[in-house]
């Protein structure tokens, strides 16, 4: 095959530079923390950007006796809703360093 056409290196030098971009991205994404909140503020949820779930936190007087399932459903959407900023910030940062070239599936 001999050598590899200039235009060729060139390509795979961007590709590679484009890939440690990335990797540089996910760790700063992953060291981030995103906060979301239900029920007026009564419940918050703290994830990383890796996705890990790192703490949730409630006001006592929401625990009502009567109703339990409404603890759970709040937790559920203050940590949807942390979620979903990372997942934005992420979609945006990634975004930036691809120059918006859609990359499917490669990048998580």
């Amino acid at each position: 095959m001999g050598r590899m056409p200039r235009d060729m290196r060139q390509l795979m030098q961007q590709a590679q530079k484009m890939q440690a971009e990335m990797q540089r991205a996910q760790q700063q994404l992953a060291e981030k923390t995103y906060e979301g909140s239900a029920g007026g503020g009564v419940v918050k949820a703290v994830v990383r950007g890796s996705g890990k779930l790192e703490r949730v936190t409630f006001d006592p007087s929401i625990l009502d006796p009567d109703d339990p399932d409404l603890v759970g459903d709040l937790v559920v959407a203050a940590v949807n809703q942390a979620m979903a900023a990372m997942a934005e910030e992420a979609n945006t940062a990634m975004g930036g360093v691809t120059g918006g070239l859609e990359l499917g599936g490669l990048l998580g």
